[in-house]
């Protein structure tokens, strides 16, 4: 099955930091966020001649100002600011980036609940946020070109951990001040990995969860890769796996989920979870099958296997959470 690049991604300063636009951004915002990439390698949350806001203020603000005027005023609910006609920069300098994240992520999530009646304006309008959403993550996890970070080289990756969608430990000891460094800062601050997820436990013995992560590495990765472009797009089947089925199994996974494109932790987090479950793409083509009313026999019947290894998988399913299980 073709790819669909239903998606696009601009390549930031660090390369594990991206700015996601979505297709139906409005292209107003879209050629912003453009021109906003072009300008930013020198601007970050840490410095005093190049803060991020100030460049916030200069390119999104006016894009995100004139998009909103092509709007109905009830859509302004659902932006940070505009319902009071404060800047879409103001409001990040008021609350900062991370809080601005979850604000626009939870407004978005209520229009997509309370409005949203998937015309192409609804459509543009999501695209848009998500857009925006991800242009305020992208800011607070971009890192200047030096800097120091007491005692350590601020400059390494502080993103998320390779094996899920939680921080390495370097960044969650950039975001914690009472943080301090010990004995065991090699392990701890890690560029590479979380806290759950380090090569060594502080004891020195080997990591049992790291073992089992890195042997699986290639299926987390295509789990979070079907994730990410079935969220982009949730009208139709877009897993892009190769098997109907399976395409099917994400489609009506992610239709019962309001989780974003932008929500980068939470699509790790899942895809790990996916694969710590064992979920393979046998059972998510079972559970499409049972889904649609079919018995154990017609099942096994459909995908050529005999009805024993249908009753054995179903059996296995029953311990992995609900939400896996299409049942949420």
């Amino acid at each position: 099955m073709k790819k669909e690049n239903s998606t696009r991604f601009i390549e930031a300063l660090d390369p594990d930091v991206v700015i996601f636009i979505h297709d139906d951004c409005s292209p107003t915002v879209a050629e912003a966020i453009q021109k906003f990439q072009e300008c930013w390698r020198p601007y970050s949350t840490a410095s005093r001649h190049y803060p991020i806001v100030g460049l916030i203020r200069e390119v999104i603000d006016p894009a995100v100002a004139a998009y909103m005027t092509t709007l109905p005023a009830r859509y302004s609910s659902f932006v940070p600011g505009a319902g009071t006609g404060t800047d879409f920069s103001e409001i990040i300098r008021l609350v900062g980036l991370d809080a601005m994240v979850r604000l626009q992520r939870e407004l978005l999530r209520r229009f997509i609940k309370t409005v949203d009646r998937q015309d192409s304006r609804d459509r543009r309008f999501i695209g848009t946020l998500e857009s925006l959403a991800s242009l305020a993550l992208s800011c607070a996890c971009k890192r200047p070109k030096k800097a120091a970070l007491r005692g350590l080289n601020g400059t390494r990756s502080q993103s998320f951990c390779r094996f899920c969608g939680k921080p390495t430990g370097l960044k969650s000891f950039a975001d914690d001040d009472s943080q301090v460094r010990g004995n065991d800062d090699n392990l701890r601050l890690s560029s590479k990995y979380c806290e759950d997820h380090q090569p060594q436990l502080p004891s020195g013995a080997s990591n049992l969860a790291y073992r089992r992560a890195k042997r699986s590495v290639e299926q987390f990765d295509i789990e979070l890769g079907r994730l990410n472009r079935q969220c982009a797009n949730r009208g139709t089947p877009q897993a892009a796996s190769g098997d109907p089925l399976v395409d099917r199994y994400f489609h009506q996974y992610m239709l019962a989920q309001t989780v974003q494109p932008a929500d980068k932790e939470e699509l790790r987090n899942q895809a790990r979870l996916m694969v710590d479950s064992k979920l393979s793409d046998r059972k998510k083509q079972i559970l499409v099958l049972q889904r649609d009313g079919f018995n154990q026999s017609q099942i096994g019947r459909k995908l050529g296997i005999e009805r024993q290894a249908v009753s054995k998988a179903l059996k296995s399913l029953a311990s992995i959470p609900n939400i896996l299980q299409l049942k949420e």
